[in-house]
């Protein structure tokens, strides 16, 4: 009997990209809120978007909602996102 093991490590190593700096703070920043658009989304972003104003003094909240929920964003929204300070994206069932 011949056992074949099979490696299904790649030859090559993906290049990992760097973190975005963190900020000191969320002060008076204007924070993205990604939603995929199902149901459960909306009351958790209502509520992120009131802990941010009202906790960090986030000055500006933009909610987009993606059109479809298992699709990446949309290229409008990740043209958007180069104009906010913190991106948040989340799901909801």
């Amino acid at each position: 009997m011949i056992f074949r093991v099979l490696d299904p490590t790649p030859e090559k190593v993906a290049a990992i990209g760097n973190p975005a700096p963190r900020l000191d703070t969320l002060r008076g920043k204007t924070v993205g809120l990604i939603s995929n658009g199902k149901e459960g989304s909306k009351g958790f972003f209502a509520h992120m978007e009131d802990v941010l104003r009202t906790q960090y003094g986030v000055a500006n909240v933009v909610l987009r909602t993606k059109p479809n929920y298992s699709a990446p964003a949309p290229a409008g929204i990740l043209g958007e996102i180069k104009s906010w300070d913190a991106v948040i994206s989340g799901i909801g069932d």
